[in-house]
């Protein structure tokens, strides 16, 4: 069996960098909250970086075995790893000088 199939077979076992673990938490956090998948531009919003930037880290993660899509299907982001592996959400400091 060669190595990229199984490791396709065993994505748990892959590990992550920690940017990669904080999309993934987010996209699990997005998930469970608003009970759909976030789409890349709400990715987008929260970590604050261009399309581009979460479109790459989107294939990424896909590639390397973390998350699944189903082709032109929006939302359809599926998390492989299990949830107990993943990082604690590191939410994006809000700036204290603004007032509400």
């Amino acid at each position: 069996m060669s190595q990229k199939s199984d490791a396709a077979q065993r994505p748990a076992d892959k590990g992550f960098t920690e940017k990669q673990g904080q999309y993934l938490a987010f996209i699990y956090t997005y998930a469970h909250m608003f009970r759909c998948p976030p789409a890349e531009a709400d990715i987008q919003r929260h970590f604050q970086v261009s399309p581009p930037s979460v479109h790459q880290m989107i294939v990424t993660l896909e590639r390397n075995g973390l998350i699944r899509r189903q082709p032109r299907v929006p939302r359809s982001i599926e998390i492989l790893v299990p949830p107990q592996r993943l990082p604690i959400l590191e939410w994006l400091e809000i700036n204290q000088s603004t007032s509400l």
